[in-house]
């Protein structure tokens, strides 16, 4: 007869341990597969010069050399025209060129063709061009550039032509004070191309204060690959704000993937273009209602908000006129002990947060609990539970209190409270 052997009880529970470790080291590493490997690109450091690319030259000279160096100095000229400056000998314009940038070149025995960018000094060339800026620059704006390609949208989530474009971009000379993440670690993680159909303004506001932005900029680049080594058709869009307005959009074709970069180049420095039009139109203010502290509320809920004050300035006057009473009741000689102010305290808030809907709800709900100071989210965690610091003039057991009559279940460990719906 067959006998069923079983384990022994100190035997199961170490192999329910060894289950639950490696179950917990599984998930860890599946976390860091996430955010692991090089995906960043640091864009470059920005300088003040002013920048003309896209300059196209096609000259020819007695040899390599010399139609190379014509090239370049048709090149300075027609990028000091694209500038408006003025007219100037060429031995001036040289001395305010500061670099010339190569893009594209094919270079012959006696013939130059190239595409390049032409770099001025703003120090001595803002004095002959009429001004040492370009007027009143932008607030800082986050910038997601979204690549979409066969059906898939990316952002930071491996290195691409298009991120590596923006973070190339010198935009020194720009009216856009870009804020450009290097895509490393956890941005990743925390700006998709899916945040930016999110509407929540709380959880924008948490994206913006990690990168320290007013704003976000999303130029989306729609690449269609026409067949294997062939034409990429590149349709470019861009959005801005948290309820991803339309700005403007074009198109652009690269003849083959080697002018693929060069396309988005371009592609960059035209989607600029737009965003400084739409700074001057005035379309590139910070979204007021991303400042959690200034919203303007409807003209009947401050109707409301201004009958509660008065109505609560009517209990303070009452509150007074018997205390007066109490004081002429006191027999001579005692002083009368008058109430001491609530003081204000700070105490953690734990609170459910199963979607962003629920969160923003707990924010505002906590937020208008009376006797509620201040409520800052010190952790985020959708699907788990954030955190937050609640500023309460009382103490810990009458916050409880306050938040029950807000219709939570309030549990209190130890100086945290813990709230859910």
């Amino acid at each position: 007869m067959l006998q069923t052997l079983s384990l022994p009880r100190l035997s199961r529970k170490a192999v329910i341990a060894a289950a639950t470790m490696l179950a917990l080291l599984a998930a860890a590493a599946a976390l860091w597969a996430q955010v692991e490997g090089d995906r960043g690109i640091a864009p470059v450091a920005s300088s003040g010069d002013i920048e003309v690319g896209g300059v196209e030259v096609d000259v020819r000279g007695e040899n390599a050399e010399d139609a190379r160096e014509k090239g370049w100095r048709e090149a300075q000229r027609k990028a000091w025209e694209k500038l408006g400056g003025p007219d100037i000998p060429d031995s001036q314009l040289q001395g305010l060129v500061a670099a010339v940038v190569i893009e594209q070149e094919n270079i012959g025995p006696r013939r130059y063709v190239a595409r390049l960018g032409v770099t001025f000094d703003r120090g001595r060339a803002g004095a002959l061009l009429g001004a040492s800026g370009r007027g009143p620059g932008s607030a800082p704006m986050l910038l997601v550039p979204v690549t979409r390609s066969a059906g898939t949208y990316m952002v930071y989530e491996a290195r691409n032509p298009w991120q590596r474009a923006w973070a190339e971009y010198q935009a020194g000379s720009s009216r856009i004070n870009y804020v450009r993440p290097s895509g490393a670690g956890g941005d990743s993680l925390l700006i998709t191309y899916g945040q930016t159909d999110r509407r929540s303004r709380t959880w924008w506001r948490n994206v913006l204060d990690q990168f320290s932005a007013a704003d976000v900029l999303v130029p989306v680049a729609h690449l269609d690959y026409k067949w294997p080594g062939g034409p990429i058709e590149g349709r470019f869009t861009a959005r801005y704000g948290p309820d991803n307005a339309y700005l403007d959009s074009f198109t652009l074709t690269a003849e083959s993937p080697e002018q693929l970069q060069p396309m988005l180049d371009q592609a960059v420095l035209r989607f600029n273009a737009i965003f400084e039009r739409a700074l001057a139109e005035g379309k590139l203010r910070p979204d007021p209602t991303l400042d959690l502290g200034t919203v303007e509320a409807d003209r009947a809920i401050q109707r409301l908000i201004e009958l509660g004050r008065a109505a609560l300035a009517r209990d303070r006057s009452d509150a007074a006129a018997r205390e007066a009473e109490l004081i002429g009741e006191t027999a001579p000689g005692e002083a009368a002990t008058p109430p001491a102010a609530a003081q204000v305290a700070t105490y953690l808030v734990q609170f459910a947060t199963p979607d962003a809907g629920a969160f923003d709800a707990s924010i505002a709900a906590v937020r208008a609990a009376p006797g509620v100071r201040s409520a800052a989210v010190t952790s985020t965690a959708i699907g788990g539970h954030s955190v937050m610091s609640v500023g309460y003039a009382g103490s810990m057991d009458q916050l409880a209190e306050a938040l029950r009559a807000r219709g939570f279940t309030v549990r209190q460990s130890g100086n945290v409270i813990s709230i859910s719906r």
